[in-house]
C-alpha cells in the first residue's frame, strides 16, 4: 500500500508535529522533523501493509529524527519550550497545566506518555517504534504516569 506525499501529510502531519515537539521540545526542531520525515517518506520505495504500519513508520522516522536533533550540536540554539508556550492554544485551562506537567518529564517518559495517551498506542506498539522491551515501555509508563501524578497534585495541593 502506497499514499501520496499530500495525503499522508494531510493525515500525519499534527501527529508527527507533536510526536516531535515532545523530543525537541522547542517548534523549529519539530518542524525539521516533520519536514525530514516526509522527505523519507517520498523517498522510502518499499509498500507499507496498511494504513496503520504507514503511522507508526511516519512516528519512529520522526521520533529517531528528533532524537538525532536533539543531541546535535545546533542545539545549543534553542527555544525552550516555555517560551513556546504563549503560542500554543488550549481548548481546556486545565489541558495547559497538564501540558506543562507532560514537558517537565524526563524525555523517556514525555514520549512514552506522549504515544500512549496522545496517539492512543498500545503499549505492544510502543515498543516497536520505540525498540524498546515491553516490560521497558510499561515501566517508563508507570513511573511517567507517577511523576505525573505528583507534580499535578502538588500543583492542586499548592493552589488550595
Amino acid at each position: 500500500m502506497r499514499l501520496t506525499v499530500d495525503e499522508v501529510y494531510k493525515k500525519y502531519a499534527d501527529r508527527i508535529f507533536g510526536a516531535a515537539f515532545n523530543v525537541c521540545q522547542n517548534q523549529a526542531d519539530a518542524d525539521d522533523v516533520v519536514q525530514d520525515t516526509f522527505i523519507k517518506y517520498h523517498s522510502w520505495k518499499k509498500e507499507f501493509s496498511d494504513e496503520e504500519h504507514i503511522k507508526a513508520w511516519l512516528l519512529k522516522v520522526a521520533i529517531n529524527r528528533a532524537r538525532d536533533i536533539r543531541t546535535s550540536f545546533w542545539r545549543k540554539n534553542k527555544v525552550t519550550w516555555e517560551d513556546y508556550m504563549e503560542d500554543l492554544i488550549f481548548e481546556k485551562p486545565e489541558d495547559e497545566h497538564i501540558f506543562e506537567a507532560v514537558m517537565k518529564l524526563p524525555q523517556k517518559y514525555r514520549t512514552v506518555i506522549h504515544l500512549y495517551y496522545f496517539e492512543e498506542y498500545s503499549i505492544t506498539e510502543i515498543t516497536e517504534i520505540l525498540h524498546s522491551r515491553v516490560g521497558t515501555v510499561k515501566s517508563q509508563l508507570s513511573r511517567g504516569r507517577l511523576l505525573l501524578k505528583q507534580m499535578l497534585k502538588e500543583e492542586w495541593d499548592y493552589d488550595e
